[in-house]
């Protein structure tokens, strides 16, 4: 008798019933009737519509000429608003008849607000636009006027809240801008003549060429009205942005920082420059701080004065000697040309003015340069921004002591 077959393991089975599997599910999928698909329902739901109605406003239209306006009194203004803020002149009587309101004084000459400076009424400052205007007319030079408060700026508040018992704090705080009065309208229009336009022209790019010009002048009239308004080129592109500065007519109106006032008569008895905060601080025979101008100072500290010196002369439209020797990567050091002279003008290397100092080689002057006043670029010398070293020059005489701290 043979001895029975061994039982198998249950996964032996799968060898046959898988193979079985799959014929039946084919079969399955043969035999399945015809014609049978699977449909989508949707059900229709009905919402409700909702209809939203606006409100409609009347205007009376009249066509009754305004009557006589009386005279303003005492305190009056013709200046009123239309509906969506734009200022209007007109006389009180025809304001009420057309529904404008009056203007508010304490928004009157708001950056960009078209104002008659002629109606303007002494206020407190504002904006940070009106903290530099009002810092600038005082003679604490926020450096280029651009609507925004940075360290300059804040270097002048703090002489200006030194002057008047304030915390010093740099910051335009409520107590400061209280103080900090605007007597006259901050922005105002002013028109492109002619000769202003014939005033510009190119700058040439080698010391050589630039010897040879006339007058080192501005070029353009976008630099030139900057300058003369104290203010950055890209505040007045901002400010006016409907202005093609380069190519602008005669006749052209734009808005510039009212900056053009004269400055009282100052007699400089101590001018201080504060090598680590780069400022140049004037002081009257009382030791009041009269004037803070942002400066500029030499990239190398061995060629920093430091120490009492005086000023030894003072030169309005001065010319500039280039010396080869300063610039050894220039074609003229190259060439060895010798040194040239740059005739005056606001693109001249010193600016507009010059003023010696006692140590030989060194003085303040202006620079063509404005943006770049409060850097550490000269070679030695003291660099101011033109408008400022303009100022300085009607402060200071030969003689007038020059303290330079590290």
């Amino acid at each position: 008798m043979f001895p029975p077959e061994p039982e198998k393991p249950w996964w032996y089975h799968l060898i046959w019933a898988l193979p079985c599997m799959a014929a039946t599910a084919m079969l399955g999928y043969w035999l399945k009737k015809p014609g049978v698909r699977e449909v989508e329902v949707i059900k229709e739901v009905k919402v409700t519509e909702t209809i939203y109605r606006t409100n409609t406003i009347q205007v009376p239209v009249t066509s009754n000429a305004p009557a006589q306006a009386r005279p303003l009194q005492t305190g009056e203004t013709n200046q009123f608003l239309a509906s969506r803020g734009v200022p209007v002149v007109t006389n009180r009587t025809a304001a009420s008849q057309l529904g404008l309101t009056q203007v508010n004084p304490g928004q009157q000459d708001a950056p960009g607000f078209e104002v008659d400076s002629g109606a303007f009424r002494a206020r407190a400052v504002q904006t940070d636009f009106e903290v530099q205007v009002a810092l600038d007319r005082l003679g604490y030079s926020p450096g280029s006027i651009d609507g925004f408060s940075g360290p300059q700026t804040q270097s002048a508040l703090m002489v200006f809240q030194q002057r008047n018992g304030l915390p010093i704090t740099g910051q335009a705080d409520a107590a400061t801008k209280a103080k900090l009065l605007l007597k006259e309208a901050a922005l105002v229009t002013r028109t492109i003549t002619t000769n202003e336009l014939a005033q510009v022209q190119p700058l040439a790019e080698s010391w050589t060429a630039k010897a040879e010009q006339e007058s080192l002048a501005y070029e353009s009239i976008l630099e030139m009205i900057a300058e003369q308004h104290h203010c950055s080129p890209r505040y007045l592109m901002r400010v006016n942005p409907t202005v093609v500065w380069n190519q602008l007519t005669a006749g052209t109106q734009v808005k510039v920082p009212h900056t053009a006032i004269k400055l009282p008569a100052v007699q400089a008895a101590l001018v201080h420059i504060q090598l680590g905060a780069r400022t140049l601080d004037v002081y009257d025979v009382s030791t009041n701080i009269v004037a803070r101008f942002p400066c500029s100072i030499a990239t190398k500290v061995e060629k920093r004065p430091v120490g009492n010196l005086t000023i030894t002369a003072i030169a309005e439209k001065a010319n500039y000697t280039f010396d080869p020797t300063n610039y050894p990567n220039s074609p003229e050091a190259q060439s060895r040309s010798g040194k040239l002279i740059l005739p005056p003008g606001p693109n001249n290397p010193v600016g507009t003015t010059w003023l010696s100092l006692s140590q030989e080689g060194f003085g303040i002057h202006g620079t063509p340069d404005p943006e770049k006043v409060g850097r550490t670029t000269s070679l030695g010398c003291f660099r101011l921004s033109n408008w400022n070293a303009q100022r300085l020059a009607r402060m200071v005489r030969v003689g007038t002591p020059v303290r330079v701290d590290p």
